[in-house]
């Protein structure tokens, strides 16, 4: 019996051996685990926060568009499928690298406050509001997207909107967003118009059809106007403009301004008449190799240009990825960041911003000497006006505090698209506002809810970010680019607010310093720092503390603890965001990209 047990072994063992010596290229590379293989093709890839809108964003692709085209129907249909944290009156900062004249642009998406906003408003209150009539800055959605499809997309809005009409006629509800409309029934409801998401006084159930009539009619309207318009002169750069005008000027206009004023806002025509965003030029460093792109200084984006600069002079890869030092020495420069744009960043039309002392190298070295062996747990914003002599320093310096009271619910968030397709466009968007986190307050029967943005707006009269009317609040919806060799390397995006450029920096850093693929580099162990004044609310800090996922070892999270740390460890892929990711792999020159598991990120391409 043993002789016979062995030679059966030695024969099972054969032809193990002889295969591994005639077909070599069977034995794969090893590669990190993950819950969702990447995706890989080579027409298109398509990444964003629901099938729906995901699946609109893919037709557009399938019908010839390119990445902006498929970007914009994308973010169209999230405004109707995505309300528990996206709305069409909300904002939408977008980037796009242009293939064709190979530079990227940044359409700033962002509305402005209404021009009969001040701070004079909220004194009594301490803060801004962050829902309701008095929330909102102006709708930018419908704005940003028309700049994007009439410059760099090749379709109409006819088409790529199609999509999003469909889904306002009704698509069958799913979970989470049924979770959102109970509980924040009673907040939407108390404005006038926030029985629309609840019609018969219901709410459906799992997989019964929702549906949005007034929105659906807003984006005819819109459509009809490039229709007629394009029927007129076979112009699609005018039509587009036709439709957009359709939402900012004329009936729309009033009727949403109206509903505004109705309920104690701000709003007047004006403001949505004469509205226009912009295509800008992006702020950006070196990383690496790699040149990373952001938006400028009415966004939070040059935060995560700073925390690299801070960081590249250190050997992160020494370390070794998830260590105690590696954590460490990040979150202290992510800590010296945040604290300068608390201090120095806003909307540059109103204030004057040291950015390019904030992204010199020599200011990131004076920074990086900040950080020592032990958690600073004091802000520390600092001087970046001796780098950069073209701005003068104010009388005054600003230093961010906490305003008013801790409001009850302080929750807020946003969804993302990134895009990419076979001539490497790349589109990345972070839309966000007119969410129902809080209580949605929709704008009449437009059926379009408003944004929540001008909660971010400072008090403070010292402060880059006062309110001011017409100003952008500094939002913390980044989206971003990446290039390798000046070619197309990487879009990606995230919800999550503060997190936003943290979340990124974390999924960056595991690519560019520890080469992981897309969906690894996804899916691995997160940390978040709570230490920066919140954007949102009474603009809180939670001085040093860590929010780090459980996944992290037990020994590492000790080490953290004694080094003054103030961990907050939270479940196994429970950080509160859902990066994607999407581009083109510069060893074999073809797409992939990688959705998060976490918030339920969804992805497709081919």
């Amino acid at each position: 019996m043993k002789r016979l047990f062995g030679l059966l072994f030695c024969v099972l063992l054969v032809p193990v051996t002889a295969a591994q010596q005639l077909e070599p290229t069977r034995v794969a590379p090893r590669r990190e685990a993950t819950m969702r293989p990447e995706i890989v093709g080579q027409r298109g890839i398509v990444a964003g926060g629901r099938h729906y809108s995901v699946h609109a964003g893919t037709r557009i692709l399938e019908q010839g568009g390119n990445a902006i085209d498929a970007g914009v129907a994308t973010v169209f249909a999230a405004s109707v499928v995505e309300i528990s944290h996206f709305g069409f009156g909300g904002e939408a900062p977008t980037m796009i690298y242009d293939a064709r004249t190979k530079r990227v642009v940044v359409i700033n998406g962002q509305g402005p406050a209404p021009k009969a906003a001040t701070s004079d408003l909220f004194k009594a209150k301490g803060k801004v509001d962050s829902n309701g009539p008095l929330g909102a800055t102006l709708p930018a959605v419908m704005d940003a997207m028309a700049i994007a499809l009439e410059n760099f997309g090749t379709m109409r809005l006819e088409q790529v909107m199609q999509p999003a009409i469909e889904l306002a006629d009704g698509f069958p509800m799913y979970a989470f967003l049924r979770d959102f409309l109970i509980s924040n029934r009673q907040r939407t409801e108390a404005y006038k118009w926030g029985h629309l998401y609840y019609v018969d006084g219901k709410v459906p159930e799992v997989g019964e059809v929702f549906r949005q009539p007034n929105l659906a009619r807003t984006f005819r309207a819109i459509v009809g106007a490039e229709h007629d318009a394009f029927e007129k002169t076979h112009d699609r750069k005018s039509a587009i403009r036709a439709g957009r005008d359709a939402f900012y000027k004329g009936d729309i206009a009033r009727r949403i301004a109206e509903a505004d004023r109705a309920e104690g806002g701000v709003f007047a025509y004006e403001d949505l008449a004469n509205f226009h965003g912009s295509i800008e030029a992006p702020t950006t460093t070196s990383f690496h190799g790699y040149q990373i792109y952001k938006a400028g200084t009415w966004n939070q984006g040059p935060v995560l240009l700073e925390t690299l600069n801070i960081l590249e002079g250190i050997d992160l890869k020494a370390m070794g990825r998830g260590s105690a030092d590696y954590i460490h020495t990040t979150h202290e420069a992510i800590k010296l960041a945040y604290d300068d744009r608390n201090a120095y960043l806003g909307d540059p039309a109103f204030a004057k911003v040291p950015i390019k002392g904030l992204l010199s190298k020599d200011y990131a070295t004076k920074r990086r000497f900040l950080i020592s062996p032990r958690a600073f747990l004091d802000h520390r914003p600092g001087d970046p006006f001796e780098f950069d002599p073209d701005v003068k320093a104010p009388a005054v310096r600003y230093q961010p505090h906490s305003q008013g009271p801790k409001g009850s619910n302080t929750s807020g968030d946003t969804t993302c698209v990134d895009v990419v397709d076979k001539d490497g466009n790349l589109f990345s968007a972070t839309p966000s506002s007119g969410w129902l986190l809080g209580g949605a307050f929709i704008a009449g029967d437009t059926g379009v809810p408003l944004s929540n943005r001008m909660q971010v707006f400072d008090l403070d009269p010292a402060s880059p970010n006062v309110l001011v009317g017409g100003k952008r609040p500094r939002t913390t919806l980044t989206p971003t680019i990446i290039l390798k060799d000046d070619k197309p390397f990487l879009a990606i995006s995230t919800p999550g607010g503060d997190s936003q450029d943290q979340q990124v920096l974390n999924v960056l850093l595991n690519m560019l310093v520890f080469d992981m693929d897309v969906q690894a580099a996804i899916e691995a162990p997160r940390f978040n720092s709570d230490h920066p004044h919140s954007s949102f609310d009474n603009h809180d800090s939670t001085t040093g503390q860590l929010e780090i996922e459980g996944r992290v070892p037990a020994k590492v999270l000790d080490d953290l603890r004694s080094r003054g740390h103030v961990l907050r460890v939270l479940g196994p892929y429970s950080m509160s965001t859902g990066v994607v990711a999407v581009g083109v792999n510069p060893k074999t020159g073809t797409l992939r990209g990688g959705a998060d598991p976490r918030r339920e990120r969804y992805i497709f391409g081919w």
